[in-house]
């Protein structure tokens, strides 16, 4: 990949994070990279004695160690990621259960460009911290959806950061699937992500249908694909789930799962190939 004047998104805001860090301070953390993003980069090549032309590509990825967050790792072969290997990393997970529905997790992420190590992981630690094993559930009541005595999911009817707007919208649009997908807004936006249109509106319980869960859990990630690369370099995991959850919910959780999946995955080198 290779960045310059003009070029925007998440890739952009992890390198001025980066050149921030690295006190070549580039304005607003905007995802934008404009005349004051250029100018610290030229300054940081200046520093490293790099071609000075304010473009970002292999080299100034190098420098500013970036080059596997933005760049990407190299592919990692999935049919490593076996169920036996999973069941050490989703514990208390029936084989049974692991057997049936990894396959399309696998294939989702590798659909969505995701098979690498490390977001094998992250997706197994995802799963992990929002449904416990790799059967996808919907959300249960809980003092955090529900008032008391209010009928079901009420506190999520008119949260208009879900996009949510009637009486009822809170229980329709309750969490489902490996990412427990939320609101009416991520139903629609998603659903037309992984190719379904608006199906996921017209019938919400189709998120919890393996194929359709594993999807979606490798549409949230793929979106943030750089963001979490860049936070599992520095081993930064509560940045890595805040780019799939929003917040710390599940935090233990997740990286409890997400180490134990780090020693249990075995490297590419490993293959032979």
């Amino acid at each position: 990949m290779v960045l310059r004047r003009g070029s925007t998104g998440e890739a952009v805001r992890v390198l001025q994070r980066r050149l921030e860090d690295r006190n070549f301070p580039p304005g607003l953390i905007d995802g934008d990279f404009g005349p004051a993003t250029e100018a610290a980069v030229r300054a940081f090549q200046a520093s490293e004695g790099l071609l000075v032309d304010g473009v970002v590509g292999r080299f100034t990825l190098a420098a500013l160690d970036l080059a596997d967050a933005i760049d990407g790792e190299p592919p990692y072969d999935l049919s490593l990621v076996t169920p036996r290997l999973v069941s050490e990393i989703v514990l208390f997970e029936h084989v049974g259960t692991i057997q049936r529905n990894l396959p399309a997790i696998l294939e989702a992420l590798e659909a969505f460009d995701l098979a690498t190590r490390d977001l094998v992981a992250m997706a197994l630690g995802t799963i992990v911290a929002e449904v416990g094993g790799l059967e996808p559930i919907a959300e249960r009541t809980s003092r955090f959806n529900t008032s008391p005595q209010g009928h079901p999911f009420d506190l999520y009817d008119f949260r208009t950061d879900l996009g949510n707007g009637a009486r009822g919208d809170g229980a329709r649009f309750r969490g489902r699937g490996y990412v427990q997908l939320t609101g009416r807004d991520n139903y629609a936006r998603f659903g037309r992500r992984i190719g379904l249109g608006d199906a996921l509106l017209d019938d919400p319980d189709r998120a919890n249908e393996p194929d359709i869960a594993a999807r979606l859990l490798a549409a949230f990630l793929a979106e943030h694909r750089v963001r979490i690369l860049d936070a599992l370099r520095r081993d930064d995991l509560r940045t890595a789930r805040r780019a799939v959850n929003g917040g710390t919910h599940g935090l233990d959780r997740f990286s409890d799962a997400f180490r134990r999946a780090r020693r249990v995955l075995p490297p590419e080198a490993e293959t032979g190939g």
